[in-house]
């Protein structure tokens, strides 16, 4: 398989970037339980410049960061430090002071009340707390425009405080509750979540490139972000992350490599065990890659600022749960993905699946806002689709 694999995945990096509307430029990795099957770049970091993608560019992450946090968060579970049924104002007591938004009165102030009940930890690891994030939500957008909401991508704590679009435990949408169980963890540890993350689960992953506070060296590899215009044409964009920010935003704010992201997918596959150690016990994977909604499903991402964000969803007209803390696919996806497997997204056109049934975890990294970008996005289907495929031969042989 791997050598019929890579030739195919190679010819679908090189069109992706070749194609019209292409990419700038694409990192994409395959791994097995032990170690990468495929390792390949195509393009340039940044339009107009000489750089080559390398297989050691660095990238911001932006939610990919999420199953990080969540695994940081599910370590406290199994010290016994954390409840995950505990109001999670126990830890982060700052969330305790956000109320409920039911509108707007005449002269734009919003209507607010208290929530009916407790956020709790589990309900931030299953986007069912009631926040939202602005580039998804109507609301929230109007509160950034009308009221000066600050971004997430600020990464300051006044970003954190926003109101609750609904009473907590209501229903499943997609917003800042990582950030705040970023918030969690840090309460509980008495570190910065960096800190956690490096002490707690990069070191025993061997993870070497991955930080909340960039560096020169990591700048030195940045593949740069792009914004696609309406034309479909690519202009590079100015933008970073803080380098020093405020909050180590869990939900979204870790630079990175991809390579440094297998180690990461190879711990799901492999019950926990990282290169260096144990990260989480066997029995937590086991219960975190379970649906944890219940009967309740996962839904689409309108894409409500156009800049950042199109009308997303994965795998359409299929049902979807939500993990601790992925996206969970019901049933067998169009790509051959098995019903089970785990995976989910990051804003800048990253895209990660992790399946454990067969022991194989893939990871695609572009830098191109709006999210849900035709091009980056089909080939990342056509990469894991071609995967499946191979693998389906290989096994038939």
């Amino acid at each position: 398989m791997n050598q019929t694999f890579t030739q195919t995945a190679d010819d679908i990096l090189t069109h992706t970037v070749a194609a019209d509307p292409g990419v700038p430029g694409v990192v994409a990795m395959v791994t097995d339980r032990e170690s990468n099957i495929y390792e390949g770049a195509a393009g340039k970091r940044s339009l107009g410049a000489d750089t080559d993608m390398t297989t050691d560019s660095a990238f911001a992450i932006f939610s990919t960061t999420k199953a990080i946090t969540a695994t940081a968060a599910l370590q406290l579970v199994e010290q016994g430090k954390l409840d995950l049924d505990a109001p999670a104002s126990q830890y982060a007591p700052d969330i305790g002071k956000l109320q409920v938004i039911e509108g707007f009165d005449d002269d734009g102030t919003p209507r607010l009340r208290a929530p009916k009940r407790d956020i709790t930890t589990r309900m931030l690891l299953l986007h069912t707390a009631g926040f939202g994030y602005d580039f998804f939500n109507e609301t929230y957008h109007r509160l950034a425009q009308e009221q000066g909401q600050p971004s997430v991508i600020t990464a300051s704590k006044e970003a954190l405080m926003t109101p609750l679009l609904r009473d907590p435990d209501e229903q499943w949408e997609y917003g800042s509750n990582m950030d705040w169980c970023g918030q969690v963890v840090e309460g509980i540890s008495g570190m910065r979540l960096g800190e956690v993350f490096q002490k707690r689960i990069f070191d025993p992953l061997g993870i070497q490139d991955m930080t909340f506070e960039l560096n020169d060296e990591l700048r030195a590899r940045l593949a740069i972000m792009h914004a696609r215009n309406e034309d479909a044409s690519l202009t590079p964009m100015e933008f970073e992350l803080p380098d020093k920010p405020e909050i180590h935003m869990g939900g979204h704010g870790l630079y990175g490599t991809v390579g440094d992201y297998m180690r990461f997918i190879r711990m799901w596959l492999n019950d926990g065990q990282g290169e260096h150690g144990q990260v989480l016990k066997p029995e937590t994977v086991k219960m975190a890659e379970q649906n944890q909604l219940g009967s309740r499903k996962i839904c689409a991402l309108p894409g409500v600022i156009p800049s950042l964000s199109n009308d997303a969803e994965f795998f359409p007209g299929q049902e979807k749960s939500w993990a601790f803390s992925f996206m969970v696919n019901d049933e067998t996806a169009p790509t051959g993905r098995p019903a089970g497997a785990l995976g989910w997204a990051g804003l800048a056109n990253l895209f990660y699946w992790i399946d454990r049934e067969n022991g194989y975890g893939g990871f695609w990294a572009t830098q191109i806002l709006p999210f849900a970008d035709a091009a980056s996005f089909t080939g990342y289907m056509q990469l894991e689709t071609a995967f499946y495929e191979s693998l389906k031969s290989a096994q038939a042989a």
